[in-house]
């Protein structure tokens, strides 16, 4: 665990109303604070709103793309997330929710396809790290909606 997150990076994170709900989630540039042309902050993709989506799903199907992302765009940068349950999904190459898919969710149902299909056709060397909420805070990605 490091004391400071590493820069630059990509941050993701997932927000749901209900479980299942309606869900969310994107992806934003993590750079120095110090940086003299800083893009912290910079959203890069927003994908939304899905209904009867989980929390878990959303924040893979963000790993996902962003690890698309950074590959697109030949960026070596690490990747964060607060989702440990997201973490081992993408390691394993499948998205193990037990939710129920039909007609209300058969958008996302196949944008989960789509994203488990691109990790059994490709590789990456970008680390996918924890982001470590105690020590530095909400994930910059963050919809700040925490009641």
């Amino acid at each position: 665990m490091s004391p400071v997150p590493q820069y630059p990076a990509l941050a993701v994170d997932a927000a749901c109303s209900g479980n299942p709900g309606i869900l969310e989630f994107r992806a934003v540039v993590v750079d120095a604070p110090d940086s003299s042309q800083s893009l912290n902050g910079t959203q890069v993709f927003y994908r939304g709103p899905y209904a009867q989506g989980t929390n878990n799903i959303g924040e893979f199907l963000a790993l996902v793309l962003g690890l698309a992302y950074l590959k697109k765009h030949n960026l070596s940068w690490p990747i964060y997330t607060d989702s440990v349950t997201a973490m081992a999904w993408v390691r394993q190459r499948k998205c193990k929710s037990k939710i129920v898919w039909g007609k209300q969710n058969e958008d996302l149902f196949y944008a989960v396809r789509k994203a488990e299909d691109w990790l059994r056709t490709h590789t990456w060397t970008n680390p996918v790290l924890k982001w470590e909420t105690r020590l530095w805070g909400e994930i910059p990605a963050d919809y700040g909606r925490k009641g």
